[in-house]
């Protein structure tokens, strides 16, 4: 008799194993509605409500709430339901002293650790940012910034500085949506983020630190002016 054929389950579950579940879903599209303002600053919200506009059931969506709470992105009001946190410029300006040395971090950890396939896909980032750049995209600036970070974290190979970042990336990424069309320089921001990947890409340490002192140069002289602006 011949050998009986192995199945293909095990990879199948492996596979099922790696694909977002209900509550990364929940998370990533709430994250977004935060961010993009969908949610606004001080809005309150609910379980129910979330959960019916989503369509995604109770238990995810407050596996998500809480998640988002962790990162200071909404506020649990007890009796009262959820808010979303309001922005601050001067806790903005606390994270950017975190930011920056956990971004050198990572800058530096992974100019070292990433593989070529990682390297390659820097490459790619850095020329889709000063092409954003050139034509003050700023849509295809926040979609390259988005994965930028999560390339960044994914090459550098930490999940303690990752976990540090996962915390800022919602703020930052929120404060910029909410004031860059008044004070910030999109392109020259583009072109900064393209600095870094081509240093990470390059395996260059040292400059890929540089880059990074400067971005954070810039980004906290944009929150500053945010004030100045009246905002």
């Amino acid at each position: 008799m011949a050998p009986r054929r192995k199945t293909t389950k095990p990879r199948a579950r492996a596979v099922l194993a790696t694909a977002p579940s209900l509550t990364d879903k929940a998370y990533r599209r709430l994250e977004e509605m935060i961010v993009t303002l969908e949610l606004a600053p001080g809005e309150v919200v609910s379980e129910t409500a979330l959960s019916r506009k989503l369509g995604i059931g109770r238990t995810p969506i407050r596996e998500a709430l809480q998640r988002l709470a962790r990162e200071k992105l909404i506020v649990v009001l007890p009796r009262r339901g959820i808010m979303v946190s309001e922005v601050n410029v001067r806790s903005q300006l606390r994270l950017l002293e975190v930011r920056r040395e956990v971004e050198r971090l990572l800058a530096r950890t992974a100019a070292r650790r990433a593989n070529e396939q990682v390297r390659q896909r820097f490459r790619e980032i850095a020329d889709g940012m000063e092409d954003a750049a050139r034509k003050n995209d700023d849509v295809t600036f926040m979609r390259l910034d988005r994965e930028f970070n999560l390339l960044e974290l994914e090459g550098a190979q930490n999940e303690f500085a990752a976990g540090a970042m996962a915390l800022m990336h919602g703020l930052s990424r929120r404060f910029w949506y909410i004031h860059y069309k008044q004070v910030a320089d999109m392109p020259l921001a583009a072109r900064q983020h393209a600095d870094i990947a081509r240093a990470i890409a390059a395996g260059d340490e040292k400059r890929a630190a540089a880059a990074v002192d400067a971005l954070m140069d810039y980004i906290e002289a944009f929150t500053r002016a945010t004030v100045d602006a009246g905002t």
